[in-house]
């Protein structure tokens, strides 16, 4: 009866369809998110490091980690923003 009534209370939205916008959108969201990191990140090339770290601007993994993980969860939130406003 628990699992009924909860089902019953969520909303009915539509749900949101990957495009390229929404691609475009997460990856500005990384990039901005490792520019941000590369600014403030204290020690960017912590061990353990990455092979060819140049490619990753001298990230180590725990840096990189962070920053694309960050970007994600900054990602993630502008386009469910968008989504509810109805602009995507």
């Amino acid at each position: 009866m628990l699992t009924s009534t909860l089902l019953a209370t969520t909303a009915a939205t539509t749900p949101l369809q990957w495009s390229p916008a929404v691609g475009a959108i997460m990856i500005f969201c990384n990039i901005l998110a490792i520019a941000f990191g590369k600014s403030t990140i204290q020690y960017p090339n912590a061990e353990p490091s990455v092979p060819a770290s140049n490619f990753f601007g001298g990230f180590g993994l725990p840096a990189i980690l962070a920053t694309t993980s960050f970007g994600h969860i900054l990602g993630v939130g502008v386009i469910l923003g968008l989504h509810s406003l109805g602009r995507l």
